[in-house]
């Protein structure tokens, strides 16, 4: 994993975040300004910091400049999320994705010019995590016992080939939902594709399985 993220508020919307990003193998700094809720993640995540994020010294101090991603997830104070926005704006992090806990909030973070928004509910946090792990996923759903379907833009070494020579179920304990093909600007579903079904340029593949499994299928084909 080459990518470090930042989590700023550790709350439940917060943490949820942060622990399914390390427990995938990414490198995470989890930043809040309560103790307790630094502690409540210090054993799960790489780094957990008691800081204000309202202060630019503090976020100089931790070099969160360095970071290819940092998700604002302070619930407490849209104050404190606004100033925390323009800091790391100032400060030229890369990729800024901010938590809206309703539309005025939302339209509020847009005009800031802040294009990623996430809505407060924990399961969307650990949706939120696989589709930062994964660039090409587009939609994730999660299922109990570790399982989720996940729509990923068609990996670059499975262009041209056909799903028996891809072999999802053969070589990567997969099973194939649907591909959607893109004709007149917009994805349609092929409904149930066979196995002599080419993969195209463009196409989305629609996988169900674990999530340790998609994830070596997007790694191994990328």
């Amino acid at each position: 994993m080459n990518q470090k993220f930042g989590v700023i508020g550790l709350g439940r919307f917060g943490r949820s975040i942060a622990r399914k990003l390390a427990a995938k193998g990414a490198e995470v700094m989890g930043m809040d300004v309560l103790q307790e809720k630094v502690d409540s993640v210090h054993n799960d995540i790489t780094l957990a910091v008691r800081l204000d994020s309202t202060d630019k010294r503090a976020l100089e101090s931790q070099n969160v400049n360095d970071l290819d991603v940092v998700v604002i997830a302070i619930g407490a104070s849209f104050d404190a999320m606004l100033l925390t926005v323009f800091l790391l704006q100032e400060l030229g992090v890369k990729r800024i994705i901010a938590r809206a806990q309703d539309e005025t909030q939302k339209v509020i973070l847009e005009k800031m010019g802040v294009t990623e928004i996430l809505n407060p509910e924990e399961e969307v946090g650990n949706n939120m995590a696989e589709l930062l792990l994964n660039p090409g996923a587009l939609m994730c759903m999660q299922l109990p016992d570790d399982f989720e379907i996940m729509e990923v833009t068609a990996p670059r070494k499975v262009l041209g080939r056909s799903l028996s020579d891809i072999g999802l179920r053969e070589k990567y304990n997969l099973n194939l939902v649907t591909l959607l093909r893109k004709t007149d600007d917009a994805h349609h579903i092929m409904g149930i594709p066979d196995a002599r079904t080419l993969v195209e340029k463009d196409d989305l593949i629609v996988l169900f399985g674990k999530n340790s499994d998609i994830d070596r299928f997007i790694d191994i084909n990328q």
